[in-house]
């Protein structure tokens, strides 16, 4: 599969002139595409619906384009609940999965009307010594420990993995809480992360159907929902095969059919908690190649860093890269592409192929959509970049504004030094 950016060399140089590099741009046409066609791959299913990751890309302003099409909100934080509730999500808008829990982040999200997925057995305690009750509607997530496999291939190893009850705290916990008043039960997984394949999701399902089939068999618990949750990954190197969400889709519905139809659970709603799948290939990081070096490899530094996508640099992370206006030039320059922070691992590519790149040029830094600007930080006293959105129509709207030096002092207000710092800041403007 190749690779093509969203956006031409034309544009970026009419955005630079009111939005200075680095900035991350966000593909509208394109989320409103794929959206669509994981709403119409599980259309089958009355009740399915489609929790956003907000951790993957928490910004309101595409949070309200998913929004359009029913999309609820899954969080895990504080922040993230309120984040949810700003743009109107409320109820059932919201599943509300963590770990480690805060108190104060269950009371939240029970004030929410949020769907809480418990992570633990001992969560059920916690929760009602917290809010006072069990509430009506309730989730537990599940892990079976272990390897998942997909034939003789490895996808990931739950049984390593901190998330989730096992098997038989599951059946305790459905006991307990329909014990104290819980009357609709769902189940939750979260097995395998970024997988790009069809399969992922039908095998997923087998495992929780059946399940689901035993649980309610053997506790009398109604169960309403089963979540997915997510997995779905996207293609990062070019010589990978997308995911096709219209034949997982109906994976999902051949299993359904076979194990939960025949039981009398024909009425169970399928959830999921996409977030890399729903945005990751809709957005980029544009950054502009300021200086090359050369000593024992060639370098080119860019103005931004891993402050701006710190994936390359925690996990090794595959991104692609483009030359704006160079799509079609020869790969016979390898380089290492780099940012400006004081650590060695600051990198968004090693012994990349590319274009002769030279001082100005613009790189397109793909797949950034999701975990891109959410995972930064402010190492080095680096500022965190804008997002902008390119519209359908073409035109760019600004749906987070750069980081100046007064927010990142702004946590110093209380003290004189803070005053001083943020006083020199309206100097300098």
């Amino acid at each position: 599969m190749k690779k093509e950016p969203f956006v031409t060399k034309e544009q970026i140089e009419e955005i630079v002139k009111t939005y200075p590099t680095p900035f991350h741009l966000y593909d509208e046409r394109g989320i409103r595409k794929n959206m669509k066609a994981l709403r119409d791959a599980f259309a089958w299913n009355p009740g399915f619906r489609e929790y956003f990751a907000v951790k993957a890309t928490p910004n309101p302003y595409l949070m309200q384009i998913l929004r359009e099409y029913g999309c609820g909100c899954d969080c895990s934080s504080y922040t993230e609940l309120m984040l949810s509730e700003a743009i109107g999500a409320t109820g059932e808008d919201i599943m509300f999965s963590s770990n480690a829990t805060p108190a104060e982040e269950f009371a939240y999200a029970a004030k929410l009307g949020a769907t809480i997925n418990l992570d633990d057995f001992t969560h059920i305690q916690f929760l009602e010594d917290t809010i006072g009750y069990i509430p009506k509607k309730i989730s537990c997530r599940f892990n079976p420990g272990g390897l998942f496999q997909i034939s003789n291939d490895i996808m990931d190893n739950p049984g390593d993995s901190k998330y989730g009850m096992t098997t038989e705290q599951l059946f305790e916990a459905f006991r307990i809480l329909k014990a104290k008043g819980a009357e609709e039960f769902g189940i939750h997984a979260f097995l395998a992360s970024n997988t790009v394949t069809n399969e992922y999701y039908p095998m997923l399902a087998r495992v929780l159907f059946k399940l689901a089939v035993q649980l309610q068999k053997e506790t009398g618990a109604r169960i309403s929902f089963i979540n997915l949750s997510g997995g779905i990954g996207i293609p990062y190197t070019p010589d990978q095969e997308p995911n096709d969400i219209r034949v997982i889709g109906d994976g999902v519905r051949r299993v359904y059919e076979e194990v939960l139809v025949p039981a009398g659970m024909g009425d169970v709603a399928i959830y999921t908690e996409l977030g890399r799948f729903m945005m990751g290939p809709y957005g980029c990081l544009v950054t502009k190649a300021v200086h090359e070096k050369h000593i024992y490899k060639e370098y080119i530094g860019c103005d931004a860093c891993a402050v701006n996508l710190m994936r390359p640099a925690m996990y090794g992370a595959y991104h692609h890269i483009t030359v704006a206006g160079k799509e079609h030039h020869v790969c016979d320059h390898k380089y290492d592409i780099t940012g400006s922070l004081c650590e060695n691992n600051d990198k968004f590519a090693i012994d990349r192929m590319l274009p002769k790149i030279e001082i100005g040029d613009y790189l397109i830094i793909h797949d950034t959509g999701a975990h891109g600007f959410s995972m930064g930080y402010n190492y080095n006293g680096k500022l965190k970049s804008a997002e902008l959105l390119l519209k359908e129509s073409g035109e760019v709207q600004l749906i987070r504004r750069a980081e100046t030096p007064a927010d990142y002092f702004a946590t110093f207000d209380c003290f004189e030094i803070g005053k001083k710092l943020l006083g020199q800041d309206e100097n300098c403007h």
